[in-house]
């Protein structure tokens, strides 16, 4: 059986004695569609503990403008499903230990069939995929279909989420639960540390498995605090908007490697501060 790498890295970042564990956040073919798999493996080196790739989608309802447009990019640069899953291939061919999970939305999986796309999830080597518009009422066989290929289906809770729908999405979720830590979409308004806290409690009355959570955090010192409660922080908007600054900077021929440097420094003074 493969490898539950997801419950592993939770399992390795607990015996560390780390707070919690560090997801970045990245969407495919972007900012350039050659830096996806060096940048994921710099990422790990900086101390990423799992990866979320971000299917790139032209209605991102979730997705504040900083991500809308990473999107868009890739888009322009005909960057589709497939095209997501043949990188996570050619991650793996190095990286057989660092868990890959997609975040996207239910449309692109629908235009290649779930079936086809579970299988060919599989081959590529993903952990759990994040479906935001797919709820839980409607994704029963979805989530039985990745279920019996040893992937998870991760299911997101917010700040108005009520105790039952904690409760019920507790019995039925796995991998990790992520939290969406303010109303609003991704990069949008500084978080309240204290209502997610507050909130995080609420949570773990009904949930067993990891808590990650992210939406808001953009700097180590937020991570710092959110970490007390979380299992796991996760970063997206930040990370793209300085790839974007850097690339945009840089003279054509240095402007992947600007990028991913950009990336790389902050990832790495988060693990530290994590740490």
């Amino acid at each position: 059986m493969k490898i539950n790498r997801i419950k592993h890295a939770f399992s390795k970042v607990k015996d560390s004695g780390r707070k919690a564990a560090l997801i970045p956040y990245i969407t495919v073919g972007d900012p350039s569609v050659n830096i996806t798999v060096p940048l994921m493996h710099a990422l790990v080196n900086s101390g990423a503990d799992i990866i979320e790739l971000g299917i790139p989608f032209s209605d991102p309802m979730a997705d504040g403008p900083i991500i809308q447009r990473s999107s868009e990019r890739a888009i322009s640069r005909n960057i589709g499903i497939i095209d997501v899953l043949n990188l996570v291939e050619k991650f793996r061919i190095n990286d057989n230990e660092t868990p890959v999970v997609l975040m996207g939305y239910e449309n692109p999986i629908e235009c290649i069939g779930q079936e086809n796309f579970v299988n060919l999830a599989k081959k590529s080597g993903i952990d759990g995929v994040l479906v935001v518009d797919s709820p839980p009422e409607e994704s029963v066989y979805f989530s039985e279909l990745l279920k019996k290929n040893n992937m998870h289906q991760i299911f997101l809770l917010s700040p108005t989420s009520t105790e039952d729908r904690i409760r019920y999405i507790s019995k039925i979720a796995s991998g990790y639960i992520y939290y969406v830590s303010l109303k609003g979409v991704t990069g949008s308004g500084s978080l309240n540390v204290n209502d997610v806290n507050k909130r995080l409690e609420i949570i773990r009355k009904y949930v067993q498995i990891p808590v990650g959570v992210g939406f808001g955090v953009k700097d180590s010192e937020t991570a710092k605090k959110i970490a007390v409660s979380a299992d796991a922080i996760v970063i997206g908007s930040r990370i793209i908007e300085l790839m974007e600054q850097a690339f945009n900077d840089a003279n054509d021929i240095e402007k992947d490697a600007c990028a991913i440097e950009a990336a790389v420094n902050f990832i790495s003074t988060i693990s530290n501060e994590l740490r």
